[in-house]
């Protein structure tokens, strides 16, 4: 299948110029659309200019960040302050609060109907396309931020100060949306990377997932899987790891990614995800707190149950192969060589002694965890050019849908044989043991191995944090008001080169202090359920109301 080339080229570069959005800049003079709108290929051009930018694949990648399973290291890069709690209205971190998509799919729908197309059906697919990328981004700002605008079009920055709707109203909209321009798209997709159904279908179920609404979830998640084009990658054991690699991307079970093309738009973030000993950053590494929550491979217990295996002085060895594929652990094998993230000092195979670029203390550029995703990292030679990576970060699996279905269907009717199937499905996908159907019999107990199960598949994919927000403890809390209420750690010990197994190589001390293994202090207080809206926004347009809990 032809790739969607999302690069806005030179036809498409002077429409996005006339897309300036009032409610993010403060324009000099009103809108002044440069395209003629009056062939098909006007049109075509402009739909590029919508999905440029409709999600962007650094943001997946950053997004666990702001949860308990990632850490940013670099405040300037906006995520931190969203991990540690720190986000103000003056110092917001990365803004999500951004109308620019929105308002380049509003210019489509004001000019479309100018032009006569030779197929009608062609016509109401793109127009159905385009209105899907706006319900996306309102249904993301919407969740973040509480209600919003919804704009129409305004020829003059004192129009554009406008208030926001509530988030009821909003989420209404997204929903009506949805529910009307599904039925007008392609069952398939003409090109990778492009809508149709199954991705729309995608869209409405995440938001209604998100939104706390079950029967319109499941019903949504229920419709991909009677499409029957969608399936888990099979075939162990590197079905689950190809999903992230550049041989992976036509998959079957990827619905929809965010497209980077080598020569056209490439993706820079990869860089900054590689350790320092392999010229990178470290800018986002997962965290011991992912390890955690991976069970043992061996018996499907959690590491603090009795009988599970698990050693503390060997945290990474028998667990959950999704974790071997997700995080490159002290230890391992990495580019013909043993990493290792803990030693001050490493020796070679001579036994000559030098600085390890690796130490968490070393340099800036180091992983503060002493972990690195592996997860579109691996292999390290896909990429000619780290910086300039065509990596195409998903943003909806079946997995997902499967997960959803089994979720939603939990909670509304308790357990069944059916929610069981689908976890056998996808833990003995990654090769784990089925589900102990005695021991989660209760909707209680399969709910919290929902969440687990959730929680190992798509770490490093950017929904963690909406799960924490989403999800309620058994106290009606939020499950983001406890696990991120926490000092962040690191484990701390030595690598063993005369181990063969290189899931026992890293040992770790666990008695070291909290002073050794402190990466940093976490905050999280209810009202931060939502993010502040940026004061800079705030100023261009004063009707806007901050969220309760950043002042005024």
């Amino acid at each position: 299948m032809r790739r969607l080339k999302i690069y806005i080229l030179a036809g498409a570069a002077a429409i996005l110029a006339s897309c300036s959005d009032f409610l993010d800049t403060i324009p000099h003079d009103a809108l002044s659309p440069v395209t003629t709108w009056k062939t098909e290929d006007d049109a075509q051009k402009f739909v590029v200019g919508c999905y440029d930018g409709w999600e962007d694949g650094g943001t997946l990648l950053y997004m666990d960040c702001a949860s308990d399973f990632g850490y940013n290291n670099f405040s300037w890069e906006g995520y931190r302050p969203l991990g540690d709690g720190s986000a103000t209205p003056a110092s917001p971190g990365n803004s999500f609060y951004n109308f620019s998509i929105i308002r380049r799919c509003n210019t489509f729908m004001e000019n479309i109907d100018k032009i006569e197309f030779a197929d009608a059906a062609v016509k109401k697919d793109l127009i159905a396309q385009v209105r899907a990328i706006r319900a996306y981004r309102y249904f993301v700002m919407n969740f973040l931020y509480g209600g919003v605008p919804i704009i129409d079009s305004y020829n003059s920055a004192q129009e554009a100060q406008v208030p926001r709707d509530t988030e009821e109203k909003v989420k209404q909209y997204v929903y009506d949306e949805l529910d009307a321009l599904i039925p007008d798209l392609n069952e398939k997709p003409a090109a990778r990377g492009r809508i149709a159904q199954g991705a729309a279908l995608a869209i409405k179920m995440r938001s209604a997932l998100y939104w706390g609404d079950l029967e319109r979830a499941r019903k949504a998640a229920k419709d991909i899987m009677d499409l029957d084009q969608y399936a888990l990658e099979k075939g162990q054991p590197e079905s689950y790891a190809n999903l992230f690699k550049v041989s992976g991307q036509n998959s079957k079970e990827i619905i929809l990614a965010v497209q980077y093309i080598a020569s056209v738009k490439t993706l820079y973030t990869i860089g900054q995800m590689y350790n320092n000993g392999d010229g990178g950053w470290s800018s986002i590494v997962p965290t011991q707190n992912l390890v955690d929550e991976y069970e043992m491979a061996a018996n499907g217990l959690t590491k603090d149950e009795a009988g599970s295996g698990y050693d503390p002085v060997h945290p990474f060895y028998g667990r959950d192969p999704r974790m071997a594929m997700t995080i490159i652990v002290p230890g391992t094998e990495w580019r013909g060589s043993i990493l290792n993230t803990l030693d001050q000092e490493i020796v070679d195979k001579d036994g000559k002694k030098s600085d390890n670029p690796n130490y968490p203390t070393k340099e800036d550029n180091s992983s503060k965890t002493s972990l690195t995703w592996r997860k579109y990292l691996d292999p390290m030679d896909q990429y000619p050019n780290m910086w300039q990576s065509t990596a195409c970060p998903i943003v909806f699996r079946y997995a997902e849908v499967l997960l959803t279905y089994a979720e939603t269907t939990n909670e509304l009717t308790g357990p069944s044989t059916e929610i069981y199937d689908i976890l056998d499905e996808i833990r003995e996908r990654a090769g784990m043991p089925k589900v102990d159907r005695m021991k989660y019999a209760t909707k209680k107990t399969l709910r919290e191995l929902i969440r687990r199960e959730r929680g190992v598949e798509f770490a490093g994919e950017g929904i963690r944090r909406a799960d924490i927000l989403r999800w309620k403890d058994n106290n009606g809390k939020m499950v983001a008001e406890t696990v991120m209420n926490q000092t962040l750690t690191r484990v701390v010990g030595t690598i063993d080169y005369a181990e063969s197994d290189p899931y026992k190589r890293a040992t770790i001390n666990a008695n070291a202090t909290l002073e050794q293994k402190k990466i940093e202090d976490r905050t999280f207080k209810a009202h931060q359920r939502y993010l502040p809206i940026p004061q800079e926004n705030i100023d261009k347009n004063p009707k806007l109301e901050q969220n309760p809990g950043y002042g005024k």
